[in-house]
C-alpha cells in the first residue's frame, strides 16, 4: 500500500479529516463494547484450544495495537501500561518478547479490569492525538488510525467465531448461546416451499483476461486494502461454472449418508489423517439429536439443522471432499472442484459486489444475524456472494505478483503467513459491512473448522 500522496487526506481540510478520523475511531471502539457487552465474568478469561483467544485478550491486543503503532511512534504512550507489551503481542517478532498464544487463557494476569483500564487510557490518548498532531503528522497519523480499526475490525469477527467456540466448549448441559434465539427461527421441520427448493444450479462464465486484485481509493484518498490484495495485476480465466448459491445442509447430508467421511478416495492425505485424527463425521457444532437427525450449535444457541441453511463450519479438507463426491453423483457437476481465487473475483465483480443488504456484521451487533441465511429460492445469478460465510477457494496463500507488504514492524502482518494456508472469499456473518469487498482475501490452514466457513462449487465448462 502507497503511503505517497497529498499532504492532506482525500483533499479535505484538516478539521474535516481529524473529524472522520474521530468518528471511525470512535464508531469501531464502541462496536467492539457492544459485541463485549453480553458476556460474564467468565467468558472473558477462557481459551478452550489455542487458535480461540479469550476475550479480554482481543480487548487487550487491539488496544496495544493503537498503543505500539501510533502513540508510542509520537511519543504519546499512556504511562504506567508499558509492562502489558509481553503479555498483549501477537506475533510481531520485531516488537519484541511475546506470551505464546496457547497461555493466553492460562494466566491471572492481566487482570480484565487492568485491560479496561488500559484501553480506556488508549482512548484517550488516541482522540487527543488526533485532535493536536501538527498537520505535517496527520497524513500519517490518519493511516495508521485506519490501519488500527481495521485490525480491530479483524478481530471483531474473531471475537464472534471464538465465543462460539467458547460457549460450545462448556460441559454438557451447561451450554448457552451468545445471544437470544432470533424470532424468525426456522422451524422444527422445514415447509413445503423449503422443500421444493430445486437442485444446485450453476452461472457459467467465457474464458477471459482479467484483473486480480484491489482496485479502489488508496488510503490517502479515503479508500483502504490490506497489503495482500495488491496490486492488482493481469489474470487469466478458463470456461467455467460456478454454483449459483452456497452449498446447504440439505447437500451435506447425503454426502455423509453415502459415507464421505468414511470414503478415503475422496479425500486428500492430509484431509484423510485429518479425518482419522480427529475423528470428523459431521461439521464442527453439529450433534445428534437422538431421533436421527441433528442439532446445530450456534450463536443463538442449540436449534435442529435446517436442510436449506448453508453448511458452515467446515474446513477446506471436507469442502474438497465434498466436491469429489458431487463430482460422482451424475453429469450435472461432474469434475466439481473448489474455485480458485480468480475465478471467484472475476465472477463477483462480473455479477456485482453489493453488501449493502448482505448477511454482515453491523456497528449495532444486535440488527445483525449473527448466523447463516437461506439463500433466496428465486434469486438469479450467484446468491449469498457476500456475507453469510466465508467461501473456501483451491487457492494457495501466496503473494501477487510484485507483492508489496506494510512499512515497519507492520510487514509481518500478512506476508508472513504465506505458507501452508488456502485462501477463502466474500465476507461472513461475522465480518463487518464496512470490510467486505470484493478482493478481501482471507487465509486459514486447511484444518481450520471455528471459523465461519463454507463453500461454493465450481467445474470447468
Amino acid at each position: 500500500m502507497s503511503t505517497a500522496g497529498p499532504s492532506r487526506i482525500a483533499g479535505s481540510a484538516p478539521d474535516l479529516a481529524r473529524a472522520a478520523l474521530r468518528t471511525k475511531f470512535g464508531r469501531v471502539r464502541s462496536t467492539t463494547e457492544r459485541l463485549m457487552a453480553p458476556l460474564g465474568a467468565e467468558d472473558f478469561r477462557a481459551q478452550p484450544i489455542e487458535e480461540v483467544s479469550p476475550p479480554y485478550w482481543n480487548l487487550g491486543h487491539t488496544s496495544w495495537f493503537f498503543a505500539t503503532n501510533l502513540l508510542r511512534r509520537f511519543d504519546r504512550m499512556p504511562e504506567g501500561f508499558d509492562r502489558l507489551d509481553f503479555a498483549l503481542n501477537s506475533y510481531y517478532e520485531g516488537l519484541g518478547p511475546r506470551l505464546e498464544r496457547g497461555r493466553r487463557g492460562r494466566v491471572a494476569a492481566p487482570s480484565t479490569e487492568l485491560v479496561r483500564r488500559y484501553r480506556r487510557a488508549v482512548d484517550d490518548a488516541t482522540r487527543q492525538w488526533i485532535a493536536e498532531c501538527p498537520e505535517q503528522h496527520l497524513e500519517d497519523t490518519a493511516r495508521l488510525v485506519t490501519i488500527g480499526c481495521e485490525h480491530e475490525q479483524q478481530h471483531q469477527e474473531l471475537f464472534c467465531t471464538e465465543i462460539l467456540y467458547i460457549r460450545w466448549s462448556a460441559p454438557e448441559g451447561l451450554r448457552r448461546g451468545y445471544l437470544p434465539p432470533r424470532d424468525d427461527a426456522p422451524a422444527d421441520e422445514p415447509n413445503a416451499a423449503d422443500a421444493q427448493r430445486g437442485p444446485l444450479g450453476a452461472v457459467s462464465f467465457e474464458a477471459a483476461d482479467t484483473t486480480l486484485g484491489y482496485q479502489g481509493r488508496a488510503i490517502t484518498d479515503g479508500g483502504f486494502h490490506w497489503d495482500n490484495e495488491a496490486p492488482a495485476h493481469r489474470a487469466v480465466v478458463g470456461d467455467y461454472r460456478l454454483g449459483d448459491r452456497l452449498v446447504t445442509n440439505r447437500e451435506w447430508l447425503a454426502f455423509m449418508a453415502d459415507g464421505g467421511y468414511r470414503d478415503p478416495l475422496l479425500w486428500l492425505s492430509n484431509g484423510w489423517d485429518e479425518v482419522r485424527r480427529e475423528g470428523l463425521e459431521a461439521p464442527l457444532y453439529w450433534q445428534r439429536d437422538g431421533g436421527g437427525g441433528y442439532t446445530r450449535f450456534s450463536l443463538r444457541g442449540d436449534a435442529p439443522v435446517d436442510p436449506d441453511a448453508p453448511v458452515s463450519h467446515v474446513c477446506f479438507y471436507e469442502a474438497d471432499a465434498f466436491c469429489r463426491w458431487l463430482s460422482e453423483q451424475g453429469a450435472a457437476w461432474r469434475g466439481a472442484r473448489l474455485p480458485r481465487e480468480v475465478e471467484w473475483e472475476h465472477a463477483a465483480r462480473l455479477q456485482g459486489f453489493y453488501r449493502d443488504d448482505a448477511n454482515l456484521l453491523q456497528d449495532d451487533p444486535g440488527a445483525s444475524a449473527l448466523d447463516v441465511e437461506v439463500a433466496d429460492a428465486t434469486g438469479e445469478g450467484l446468491r449469498q456472494l457476500q456475507g453469510t460465510l466465508w467461501e473456501w477457494t483451491m487457492s494457495h496463500y501466496e503473494p501477487y505478483p510484485g507483492y508489496r507488504a506494510f512499512d515497519g514492524a507492520l510487514m509481518e502482518y500478512n506476508g508472513k503467513f504465506m505458507d501452508n494456508q488456502r485462501v477463502l472469499r466474500g465476507g461472513s456473518f461475522a465480518t463487518p459491512r464496512s470490510q467486505c469487498r470484493v478482493a478481501y482475501r482471507n487465509f486459514w490452514p486447511q484444518a481450520t473448522r471455528f471459523q465461519a466457513s463454507g463453500l461454493r462449487v465450481c467445474a470447468d465448462r
